[in-house]
């Protein structure tokens, strides 16, 4: 495992970090409480040290979880947590979105119950969860900030989704210079992360960018394939057929960044992604300990050459050669989509 640091800090993750998204929930499967904190142990296991929830993952559980898991190794991982859905006052509706709170004083109760179930004074660090820009106001800055000084967290994020994009959320926050930007991002969905490299490059800034969902829910490691049928409550199953449809097809364009005994086709999407300088760490949903093993090591297989990386912009500029669409929605905008029109992106806005 190879490790890099964190925005313009000292805060140090490994390449490949563990998204607990996994666990708390029944969104990627079921499984039990000592399968996950097993799943996280093993993960500490191969290097891993870079963890990632919110604390409305399982409403809670994803914390408390991942707090008793790596209690015993508290000082050798890297905590990230997200906070800014009220999912205390409102009940979820299957996989609906939750009404935000973005005010001070929900903040604060917020980062302190999390810190309660994360059994620890402080997170190396703290991640706006979905904000829209317009809710990030100056009460938002300072708070964060005061956090930073009294030593409770070491940098700041902000975590950006549920729908691909949210370019003026992620251009505030490099403007800003946040510490780090966290979005959807791999070789199948590349207009968004492209962007914010344009932006890190133009700004100068020194945030880092996270990368989640790197194997495209699935296809880039191949664990859904014409002959998959999704369990029932499977997070993935709601992407569209025709996103999988074309995806196949797009996987097997891709076949020349395999190398035999080298470097898978999953290995490789998160080479793909590390090729970048502003990458600081991705986190792959892992399901099983098997997952852990063959994702951990893709931090040390041999990385994309300029060449490899040459054609991929090249396929993915065409389209990958496919002339039909793959269903998916436009991009969300919370900007009336004037962010995804002034970036020239493909897909108009769907609105907030």
């Amino acid at each position: 495992m190879n490790y890099r640091t964190l925005g313009d800090t000292d805060v140090e993750v490994s390449e490949i970090g563990f998204g607990a998204w996994v666990v708390g929930t029944d969104w990627w499967g079921d499984r039990t409480e000592t399968q996950a904190i097993e799943m996280v142990q093993h993960a500490v296991d191969r290097g891993i040290t870079y963890f990632d929830t919110g604390d409305v993952y399982g409403h809670g559980n994803s914390e408390a979880l991942l707090g008793d898991a790596l209690a015993e190794v508290r000082d050798e991982v890297t905590l990230a947590t997200k906070i800014g859905y009220d999912f205390y006052n409102n009940p979820q509706a299957g996989h609906g979105e939750l009404p935000k709170e973005l005010t001070r004083e929900y903040l604060e109760t917020a980062f302190e119950r999390s810190l309660d179930r994360l059994g620890v004074d402080s997170v190396e660090l703290l991640q706006l969860h979905n904000a829209n820009v317009a809710e990030v106001d100056d009460d938002v800055l300072e708070f964060l900030d005061e956090l930073r000084e009294d030593g409770r967290i070491d940098a700041i994020g902000w975590a950006l989704g549920p729908s691909i994009g949210w370019l003026a959320e992620g251009d505030a926050a490099i403007e800003a210079e946040f510490d780090s930007v966290q979005f959807v991002w791999n070789v199948l969905e590349q207009e968004v992360g492209n962007h914010f490299l344009e932006t890190v490059e133009r700004t100068g800034s020194k945030t880092s960018l996270v990368p989640r969902v790197p194997h495209s829910s699935g296809l880039l490691n191949e664990q859904v394939t014409p002959d998959v049928e999704l369990e029932e409550g499977d997070h993935r199953a709601y992407r569209p057929d025709e996103w999988y449809e074309t995806g196949w097809e797009k996987v097997e364009r891709l076949r020349f960044l395999e190398r035999d005994g080298e470097r898978t086709m999953a290995q490789a999407s998160l080479q793909w992604l590390l090729y970048h300088d502003s990458v600081a760490t991705v986190t792959p949903t892992f399901r099983t300990r098997e997952d852990i093993d063959a994702w951990a090591t893709a931090s040390d297989v041999p990385p994309l050459s300029e060449a490899e990386y040459a054609r991929v912009a090249d396929l993915y500029e065409r389209n990958f050669g496919i002339d039909r669409e793959d269903g998916m929605d436009a991009l969300r905008s919370s900007v009336g989509g004037d962010d995804i029109r002034s970036a020239g992106l493909k897909k108009e806005s769907a609105g907030s």
